[in-house]
């Protein structure tokens, strides 16, 4: 099964690369993040015509996650156990999907940005963080031989090597001790970084 993910910025607005990119390649599931927009405004006849079956979690112009799938698509969830909230007051944002796709759960993640050090967002985000390896390791712990594929937009660079100027970066989320450690606890609960043996090195 190829699994692929994409942020697209506004589904609508790149609506027609990602037809285009799908024509092209030989996807079964996209994974996709910030959508922009509510369920009723998702192209969903346009993947329809496609031959993918699709849903979508979005509740305003930020944010929204999809998946879209040709090999099954069933068993929906818009949360994951003890995802936070965000805003005053909390609100559940549009940031996970999770649908069972063939035999694999996929999840599109949207992980939030954290916006600056020291910044209440950054917070959240770390919270967010933490709530999923949470959940992963609760998975895992039910089901030692579950196929789960997290994918999404991590707002994560993991090593220096995946930015293009690590002294750009100094000070900033994305690269922070706490963001990296995070992102290294999920590996720790038992998921794999299936993308960085293909990737070495910079880039």
């Amino acid at each position: 099964m190829r699994i692929a993910t994409w942020n697209v910025n506004s589904i609508r607005a790149r609506l027609d690369r990602v037809v285009d990119w799908l024509e092209a390649t030989d996807v079964d599931v996209l994974a996709i993040q910030e959508t922009k927009c509510r369920d009723d405004q998702f192209p969903g006849e346009v993947f329809e015509g496609l031959g993918y079956a699709w849903a979508h979690h979005g509740t305003s112009q930020w944010n929204g996650v999809a998946v879209v799938s040709r090999v099954g698509l069933a068993d929906v969830e818009t949360t994951f156990p003890g995802q936070p909230h965000w805003g005053d007051p909390p609100a559940a944002e549009a940031r996970a999907l999770g649908a069972t796709c063939a035999r694999i759960r996929v999840w599109s993640l949207y992980v939030p940005n954290g916006r600056e050090l020291g910044h209440p967002h950054l917070a959240y985000k770390l919270g967010w963080l933490e709530a999923l390896r949470t959940a992963g390791l609760g998975w895992l712990g039910t089901d030692p031989g579950a196929q789960i594929a997290l994918t999404g937009d991590w707002n994560i660079a993991p090593y220096d090597e995946d930015v293009w100027d690590m002294a750009a970066f100094t000070g900033s989320t994305h690269v922070s001790p706490p963001e990296r450690a995070s992102f290294s606890a999920l590996l720790d609960a038992g998921f794999t970084d299936v993308v960085r043996p293909y990737t070495p090195g910079p880039g």
